[in-house]
């Protein structure tokens, strides 16, 4: 079928790209390199089944036009602000990147009649829930980052758009995603920091700060295997049992750099920056009883992750 992946040259996204190509669908990517990159999809110029778009995905007026001559099918929506920190001073980034190209991507499904969605939704919309193992149907959802807070909005006007429209969507919440193409991050920003100065190393917060990561192979296999949903909204928890710390995450980027003995210094406070979540974990029994489960622990994760960026 013919797909479009909307941040399709992000971290995710062209891994999706990738996924997509090999299992025969026609893919337009639609990205404007605020976080993707070209190198991404560089690989991909002359594949005859890939056509890329450098557009605004919160312009209508520039996206309405892709669809249409496009012929677009089935919607993968993975266009947002991932790095939660950077909007942290500016929520307008999430106002655009993360809510606008939600509410537009809806509406050019409305206008051409497109009927089926993807939605990369996350684990922020739980807020801070003190280690609770957060289940789908949990609630009250009170998102205490500016991420987390444009994401519940998205999710919100996709129900009303799946309802209006009679729509089959997918929303996975997901948690923290790493592996090769990875572009910031805690991982990233250690090995960045080590190879600049390996004498210490600055961690934020108290190093407690304890969450799952899944590998991005992991996540993308997710999304293939349940991308043709029935129809209105089916919401999974998409992640892995096991949590990592920050001072985990130091202790083996160090390891995997031949570094020893080098001193951690801690910002102090149980978050590394204000809307960060220090502990979470996910109930995923209803993702589990439908016959998923991640390869690699949090662990396994953030140690191949380790590999790739070196």
């Amino acid at each position: 079928m013919k797909v479009l992946v909307a941040g399709g040259a992000g971290f995710i996204g062209s891994h999706l790209v990738d996924a997509l190509l090999a299992e025969g669908h026609d893919v337009v990517c639609v990205d404007n390199f605020f976080i993707g990159t070209r190198e991404n999809i560089r690989h991909l110029a002359d594949h005859p089944h890939f056509a890329f778009y450098e557009k605004d995905l919160s312009d209508f007026e520039q996206i309405l036009p892709v669809f249409q001559k496009e012929q677009v099918e089935y919607v993968l929506h993975l266009a947002a602000n991932s790095d939660i920190q950077a909007s942290a001073g500016d929520p307008m980034v999430e106002y655009k990147n993360t809510y606008s190209t939600t509410f537009v991507l809806l509406e050019c499904m409305r206008r051409t009649g497109v009927k089926r969605l993807f939605f990369a939704s996350t684990s922020a919309v739980y807020g801070e829930q003190m280690g609770a193992h957060v289940g789908e149907e949990t609630v009250p959802l009170e998102p205490i980052s500016y991420y987390g807070g444009a994401k519940l909005g998205a999710e919100g006007i996709i129900s009303s758009f799946a309802y209006m429209n009679d729509m089959s969507v997918l929303v996975f919440r997901f948690p923290n995603v790493i592996g090769p193409r990875l572009t910031h991050g805690v991982i990233f920003d250690f090995v960045k920091r080590l190879k600049e100065d390996s004498s210490h190393l600055k961690i934020l917060g108290d190093g407690q700060q304890s969450k799952p990561y899944i590998y991005v192979m992991d996540l993308v296999k997710a999304i293939m295997r349940f991308k043709d949903a029935p129809q209105g909204v089916t919401l999974y928890n998409v992640g892995v049992e096991t949590q990592t710390s920050v001072t985990r995450i130091a202790e083996i980027v160090c390891e995997k750099m031949g570094l020893t003995g080098i001193p951690f210094e801690y910002t102090g406070g149980r978050g590394g920056w204000k809307g960060d979540v220090p502990v979470f974990a996910y109930n995923l029994d209803k993702i589990h009883k439908a016959g998923w489960y991640a390869a690699m622990t949090s662990d396994e994760a953030v140690a191949k992750t380790v590999e790739m960026v070196l």
